[in-house]
């Protein structure tokens, strides 16, 4: 680009440009935004728009694209779903007046991590921008903020793994770094995501300590629980630092920051939230398949983005989820006040969204007049909810702090016009009435001929001259016009303009007074409206706790009510929850798997887990339903720990601190690591962190290496389970049969099989776990049903039947396989294709004259055969 020549304006647009490098620069000229060089091949590239270029004569034409400064949104927002940022440069004085080169400055930065508009966002998922910090003596931080809400928290942990874990569960769309922080392996994915700064510049701590004082406005760290917490202060440090940068503005639109308390949620790490599917199947897709799309019923974006919180951090002491419980089944137990909760709710617009878009001053009239209407449901919605009977404790402890906001409705309902524009410039926003002056503007312009008429009008009558005439010329204005006759004698107030051959053409000063209020009312209406608008933001802007206040209520009996009436949709029931180890369940259902074959076609299972059995070992052959009725447990604890019913015919519940899921098998071919990798990964994690309070849910441990390593595997796994801490709550599916033997030989073993019925030759799946160990594994059916074909089943049952009867033992069987004797086609022909050497028996065989065999010789021979062929 530096051997360019280019122009005043070039030289303007590459000074910015360098200041904001890895940004596509949106670079204002007249009515439209323009991309240069390598932004502007980006931009045709990504968005489909024609690439043209800057003098296109010349011998270094330079590449160009852009697109009508009201149309960029979608541009904008097709650019920030691929990743990138982007700088607006815009005109900071009216060109109007500018001398010389029109001053132009970057207004704001967008990145997927900082936008507040809705056409980029979810509107029931949060969009978080992250940042992480490692250090290995002061530990570790990790500080996520959803700038579209102003909600921001944070964790600060010894463990770097549980960090890196709780990134992958928070998923920020951006993750800030240092330069020297290095990824760990299996998170090259994240790069696309990453920005990496200095540590001196952004993750300092000093200066992170004066930037969360000052943008949070309080004396000391101790009041956000940061004053121990160094590394999560750094975090918070580079968030504040990237956000005053390209938001270009004070952060004071931010809640009180809150450190996430661990120890008041239930733990659950991503990848139990993966092999659970709750937010995504096991492809990545979301949607139909996970248990969000079952349980969101919510009616609000805030009541769906709580949802999603709790279903990452679902409560984990009876004294957080009782009262909750409470509400739930009051409100599914009332079908009509539910109902009419739900109408009320579905009128209420995105709160916190609406009212940080104001406080950034990135809103639109069609925000107020949002905020508006979401306000005038709130006093019916309270009135309603006060009539009810009997209230839970916790819809009356929302009542006692509801706020109507009666004051910031009657402002923007005397304020605003009915139908309000699209832009703020275009005027019409105010209601006539709200400001004198104002109103004169907007009765000039709406009725300004009707003015000059009623002029007219009194001078005649004043004048008595009645063929007094108004005119108007670009070159003279308005006029009052004499014929030559009357024009001898004109009233002693006119003024002589223009003199004709047949006509004298006259002002007053009452006329130029008018006539400059009509050529200059629509330009002084719209900057009289600006300046209202401005002055009416500022305003609402002031009650921004009061919005968020009510968004926090409005969301709560969302969130309630959605659980509620997915109970009631679905059939569900209320659980009775405890603080011992318990966990009983009569007739449980997967919700999600239920939901989407039909409850008739879903058979329920009963299940307990007590101090007779803290393991239950599952077997049964794959396609049994093993998998189901495990993940159906977790999902079922998941539920009723944020308050909910569950799918049950009842429900005993100790409550869990931790579930861990290795439930599956799943490659991560871009670690580097096989099926037996992650496996043998997760299981690790288990091991080393589940306690007593955890439910443990494991499925085919072992499966991906040797028979003998896996069953080893498998088996010291299940003992360490039984071992620690009296026995942790555990769902062990095996197809190692060999393990049920445990149930004799260890305390708190318990079997369960798949129910499997034989019928006319086939098998049928009977979807029901009975106690006892499964008699076989049924493989060879199960291959059969799964469309193998008929000579390969055929094969295997002659295959397994030698096999059974002259190896039943584990390692005799072994042995057997690898001696490769008596299983015609199973030995392999070498690479040579000579023919392979006969076995000393068989050549024995071939040589023995059996006429002159003795009864004692032939019995000599038989044990001596059966010794060379490995099986004495």
């Amino acid at each position: 680009m530096s051997t360019v020549k280019v122009t005043p304006m070039m030289e303007q647009y590459l000074r910015v440009k360098e200041e904001y490098p890895g940004t596509l620069v949106f670079f204002r000229m007249g009515d439209f935004f323009e991309l240069f060089f390598e932004d502007a091949q980006i931009a045709a590239r990504e968005l489909q728009i024609t690439l043209t270029s800057r003098n296109p004569g010349a011998e270094n034409p330079v590449p160009m694209c852009g697109m009508p400064h009201h149309a960029i949104d979608e541009y904008l927002r097709q650019l920030l779903d691929k990743g990138y940022k982007v700088a607006l440069c815009d005109q900071v004085e009216d060109p109007k007046q500018a001398k010389g080169l029109v001053k132009r400055e970057v207004t704001r930065v967008l990145t997927p991590g900082t936008v507040v508009e809705d056409i980029n966002l979810d509107a029931k998922g949060h969009n978080f921008l992250g940042a992480l910090y490692w250090d290995a003596d002061l530990g570790g931080g990790l500080a996520w903020v959803d700038f579209s809400t102003g909600v921001w928290s944070g964790i600060q942990t010894k463990s770097e793994s549980v960090l890196w874990q709780w990134l992958v569960k928070m998923d920020p769309r951006e993750l800030l770094l240092t330069e020297t922080q290095a990824l760990p392996k299996g998170f090259e994915q994240w790069q696309a995501r990453l920005s990496r700064y200095p540590q001196k510049s952004y993750f300092d701590e000093r200066g992170a300590r004066d930037k969360l004082l000052r943008a949070q406005a309080v004396p000391n760290l101790q009041t956000l629980d940061l004053d121990d917490k160094p590394a999560l202060i750094r975090c918070c440090g580079a968030l504040l630092t990237y956000l005053e940068l390209t938001q270009k503005r004070d952060l004071g639109h931010l809640s009180p920051f809150i450190p996430l308390d661990l120890s008041a949620t239930l733990l659950l790490d991503e990848v139990t939230e993966r092999n659970l599917e709750l937010f995504r199947t096991m492809d990545g897709r979301k949607g139909r398949g996970t248990l969000w799309q079952v349980l969101d019923q919510t009616q609000t974006p805030m009541g769906g983005r709580l949802l999603e919180t709790r279903m990452h951090q679902p409560f984990k002491d009876l004294g957080s989820i009782l009262p909750v419980q409470e509400l739930v089944a009051y409100l599914h137990d009332g079908d009509g006040i539910r109902e009419d909760l739900r109408r009320s709710l579905d009128t209420v617009y995105d709160l916190e969204r609406l009212c940080t878009r104001i406080v950034v001053n990135r809103s639109t009239p069609k925000d107020f007049a949002a905020l508006k209407a979401s306000m005038g449901v709130l006093p019916r919605l309270r009135q309603a909810l006060l009539e009810l009977e009997s209230p839970p404790p916790r819809l009356a402890a929302l009542l006692r702090d509801w706020d109507n906001l009666d004051d910031v409705h009657g402002l923007l309902t005397r304020a605003l016009a009915d139908s309000l524009p699209p832009v703020i410039t275009e005027g019409g926003l105010f209601r006539p009435g709200y400001d004198a002056a104002l109103d004169e503007l907007m009765d000039l312009t709406d009725h300004g001929e009707a003015a000059l008429a009623g002029m007219l009008d009194r001078e005649r009558a004043a004048c008595n001259i009645p063929k007094l005439k108004l005119g108007y010329t670009k070159v003279f204005g308005y006029y009052f016009e004499l014929s030559r006759a009357v024009a001898a004698e004109p009233p002693a107030h006119f003024i002589r303009r223009q003199t004709l051959v047949n006509a004298e053409r006259y002002i007053t000063e009452e006329l130029k007074i008018l006539e400059e209020k009509l050529l200059s009312a629509s330009d002084q209406r719209k900057t009289r409206e600006y300046q209202l608008f401005l002055a009416l933001r500022e305003e609402v802007a002031g009650h921004r706790a009061r919005f968020m206040h009510m968004a926090t209520i409005l969301a709560e009996l969302d969130f309630a009510q959605g659980l509620a009436h997915a109970a009631r949709k679905w059939e569900w029931s209320r659980p009775e929850l405890h603080d011992g180890l318990e966990i009983a369940i009569k007739g449980g259902r997967h919700p999600v798997v239920e939901a989407v074959q039909g409850r008739s076609g879903y058979i329920p299972n009963d299940l307990t887990l007590d101090d007779s059995g803290r393991v239950l070992l599952i077997t049964g052959p794959n396609m049994a339903g093993k998998s189901t009725v495990l993940r159906q447990v977790a999902l079922i604890c998941i539920l009723a720990q944020m308050g909910g019913f569950v799918p049950a015919a009842k429900a005993r519940l100790g409550l869990c601190d931790r579930i861990f899921s290795r439930v599956g098998a799943s490659d991560n071919l871009a670690m580097g690591q096989s099926t037996f990798m992650v496996e043998m990964t997760e299981t690790a994690r288990i091991l080393r962190q589940a306690g007593k309070r955890s439910l443990v849910i494991l499925d085919e441990i072992g499966r991906g290496t040797s028979t003998f390593d896996g069953l080893s595997l498998a088996w010291a796994v299940a003992e360490e389970l039984v071992r620690r801490q009296g026995g942790i709550r555990t769902l062990f599916a095996t197809h190692y049969h060999e393990l049920t033997v445990l149930e004799d030989r260890l305390p708190g073993v318990r079997n369960y099989n798949i129910a499997i019925k034989e019928w006319k030759g086939d098998i049928v799946f009977l979807r029901r776990m009975v106690p006892g160990p499964a008699d076989r594994s049924y493989g060879i059916e199960v291959a059969r049903l799964a469309g193998v074909p008929a000579s390969v089943v055929t094969r295997a049952k002659e295959i397994l039947a030698v096999l059974e009867r002259h190896a039943p033992g584990g390692a005799k069987r072994n042995d057997f396989i690898s001696r490769q004797v008596s299983l015609p086609g199973l030995t392999k022909a070498p690479v040579s294709h000579k023919q392979p050497e006969e076995h000393e028996v068989l050549q024995a065989l071939k040589k023995l004259n059996v006429n002159e065999l003795s009864p004692l010789d032939a019995l000599t021979l038989l044990h001596q055969w059966k010794a060379m062929a490995g099986l004495s």
